[in-house]
């Protein structure tokens, strides 16, 4: 495995994944720093999604390297990888995919839960997350009471709760209108910058990728790192 780029938290190289005769990943690569925020762009079907599956450890490459904070993730197993989508990663999706069931404290406190801390302590800590969001005063709402940006940000909250030092955001404002997207994606990238954790932003959408440090442009399963001028 090549070493990682000095300063690197997460270095990916030559990825290749197809699924039957279609190349999602077609020798794609990416890297980010702690702290930055990458935005993933390109057309619909280009692989940007697949990119970031494999990133998170969800789907396994056909072949190529993946190192996260100098570990190997294509050589971990299912349990560690995993493991580290509960404690070291947050994720955010394009519909938020927040539990109906639970209140929204509940929801943001589901991660806290899921690694072992009690209901009181996990809650605790969800309502300050939720504070720092500006949705506290959800807390005791279901999601199907609240409005889609409200939604999307108790969504950020749960994301954000573990304090992951890497959140995956895959079209995070795609189901928002403009003034609510852009609303999401401040309270998201301030959130993320004050903690130190990087974000790697799946979006197609150019204003969107303006909140970004840097553009991984995916065509055909290939990607171009596009430095953007200060």
């Amino acid at each position: 495995m090549t070493p990682s780029p000095p300063g690197s938290l997460l270095f990916a190289e030559d990825l290749r994944k197809a699924y039957g005769p279609t190349m999602a990943l077609d020798g794609a690569g990416f890297s980010i720093r702690p702290g930055e925020v990458v935005a993933v762009m390109g057309p619909s079907g280009s692989g940007k999604s697949t990119l970031l599956h494999c990133l998170a450890g969800i789907v396994q490459p056909d072949s190529g390297t993946i190192s996260y904070d100098g570990r190997d993730l294509t050589t971990m197993n299912d349990a560690r990888r995993s493991q580290l989508r509960r404690s070291e990663f947050g994720f955010v999706f394009q519909f938020g995919q927040l539990v109906p069931e639970l209140t929204c404290v509940e929801n943001v406190a589901l991660p806290l839960r899921l690694n072992g801390a009690s209901r009181k302590e996990a809650e605790r800590t969800a309502l300050g997350c939720m504070q720092r969001l500006k949705v506290d005063d959800l807390r005791a709402k279901r999601p199907g009471e609240v409005s889609g940006g409200q939604g999307q940000r108790v969504a950020v909250a749960r994301a954000l709760v573990t304090g992951p030092r890497l959140l995956f955001a895959d079209e995070p404002t795609g189901a928002l209108d403009s003034a609510n997207g852009e609303r999401v994606m401040e309270l998201l990238t301030e959130a993320a910058r004050s903690a130190d954790a990087a974000v790697v932003l799946v979006t197609h959408e150019t204003h969107v990728a303006a909140f970004a440090d840097r553009e991984v442009v995916v065509r055909d399963g290939k990607s171009q790192d596009m430095e953007r001028a200060v």
